[in-house]
């Protein structure tokens, strides 16, 4: 960033441009046309719903905004850090953040069932990575014990909740190892965590009061709050770093003003805890009513994943559940390991007891209970 700085090639967003438009991707002028505005097109009037909005182009040259900076701004506010900075989806926030921050002196380690984006991006980066065994604390210790003092800094990324198991990282646990060494940063991914965990639906970081023991967290918007996009939370100099280095920020072009707004819609439902209390009750009522069901992996969150084993008895029960009006998806290899293929639940806040009955009794009866 210094060297940047000094050769006068620090990146900057800017939020004012002037009027006449040399710069920006917005070739056919969509994105200024009035929503109220009628439109013909070879003759014929086409009324549309909404406007287009186009944001015209990356965020560095002409897609930046007050209403986007001002967002960030809360996200961060809201997340208990200094900063935020926001990307066009969660597979771009983990892309951007891991294969920028990491160089060929540093090292990841990473739970063996991180999501593939948090695996592209470390593959994508000049660092040494390794995998230690799912959950597993002590293993985790025993490759930082053997390892972290040939790197310059060493980054430990988890979800907090996994996406195909739905059960829950031992965040506190890691937390207080990264404070054992002083070159250790923690990392968390809690895409399935917003929403459902902590005050307000602020993440499971939050709910164990750690989000300061934190270098960096993610939250996507493609799960709990319903639309798209994800911003990285951390310090002013992450996101500053971010912006200059991050690829998968710079050279993409910035989400429109629809989906700011649609975000901080999200957040503002949050605050109102709307649909939390019905999704935690079927959460529970799912848990106590699943008793005699083998094969489930434990867990606490909004997913659950009934392990079957194999392709075919997935295929049929997906097709099974299908005939009694209910869509629950297979997970099939190599998505999951061979041998792990299993039923994946995601329960809803707008779920009814009956109907969350009527998926356990097919599952009971294709068990044959």
């Amino acid at each position: 960033m210094q060297k940047r700085a000094s050769e006068g090639n620090l990146r900057k967003l800017q939020v004012n441009h002037p009027p006449i438009d040399f710069c920006s991707n917005d070739y056919l002028g969509y994105s200024k046309l009035n929503a109220k505005e009628e439109i013909f097109v070879k003759g014929e009037s086409i009324n549309r719903s909404s406007n287009l909005f186009g944001s015209t182009g990356s965020r560095l040259i002409s897609g930046n905004s007050h209403q986007t900076e001002l967002l960030e701004t809360e996200i961060a506010a809201f997340h208990s850090a200094e900063a935020a900075l926001l990307f066009n989806s969660g597979y771009d926030a983990n892309l951007g953040l891991l294969s920028s921050i990491a160089n060929k002196n540093d090292l990841i380690l990473y739970d063996e069932l991180c999501h593939a984006s948090i695996y592209d991006g470390m593959r994508l980066s000049f660092a040494k990575h390794y995998k230690f065994k799912h959950n597993q604390v002590k293993n985790l210790k025993e490759l930082l014990d053997r390892h972290h003092a040939s790197y310059s800094s060493v980054f430990i990324v988890v979800e907090s909740i996994y996406s195909m198991d739905g059960d829950t990282a031992p965040l506190k646990q890691i937390a207080d190892l990264c404070k054992s060494y002083l070159n250790c940063y923690f990392i968390v991914d809690e895409a399935h965590a917003l929403g459902v965990f902590g005050k307000d639906g602020r993440g499971l970081c939050n709910e164990l009061a750690i989000e300061k023991d934190c270098f960096a967290r993610i939250y996507t918007y493609g799960k709990a709050l319903g639309v798209h996009g994800a911003c990285v939370v951390g310090s002013n100099e992450l996101r500053d770093y971010l912006i200059n280095f991050a690829r998968s920020f710079i050279y993409t072009t910035a989400l429109p003003i629809h989906s700011i707004d649609a975000i901080q819609q999200g957040y503002q439902l949050l605050k109102l805890n709307l649909g939390m209390n019905d999704l935690t009750n079927n959460i529970n009522y799912f848990l106590e009513s699943k008793n005699g069901i083998n094969g489930f992996i434990e867990s606490e969150s909004a997913i659950h994943s009934l392990i079957l084993g194999n392709k075919e008895k997935v295929e049929e029960l997906e097709k099974t559940l299908a005939a009694n009006q209910i869509y629950a998806k297979a997970i099939k290899s190599p998505t999951v390991k061979s041998g792990t293929e299993r039923i994946r639940i995601c329960l809803h806040a707008y779920n009814s007891k009956e109907e969350i009955d009527l998926l356990l009794s097919v599952i009971r009866k294709n068990q044959g209970n």
